[in-house]
C-alpha cells in the first residue's frame, strides 16, 4: 500500500509512505471522524490512498488571508 499525501489546494505533492505493513491506526486515520475522512482520505482501486492535507504555503496564505479559506480552490 502507497499513502500519498498532497495539498488539498495547490494540488502539490508532498510526500509519500510505501510500507504494506502501515495501518490506517499507526497513520493516525482513527482520530478522524467519518465525515473527515471521507474529505481528506480517497481509497484509489490500485489500493492506494491518497491523503489531502495543506501544504506550508498555503497554510501561510490562508492564515494571512482568512477570507480565502471560503474558496474551494484559493491558490489555483
Amino acid at each position: 500500500m502507497s499513502v500519498k499525501y498532497i495539498c488539498r489546494h495547490c494540488l502539490t505533492f508532498m510526500g509519500e509512505i510505501n510500507n504494506g505493513a502501515i495501518s490506517e491506526y499507526q497513520l493516525g486515520f482513527h482520530f478522524l471522524t467519518p465525515e473527515e475522512r471521507r474529505d481528506i482520505i480517497s481509497y484509489n482501486v490500485d489500493g492506494d490512498v491518497t491523503v489531502k492535507v495543506v501544504c506550508d504555503y498555503c497554510r501561510e496564505a490562508l492564515d494571512a488571508n482568512p477570507e480565502l479559506s471560503l474558496v474551494v480552490s484559493p491558490l489555483q
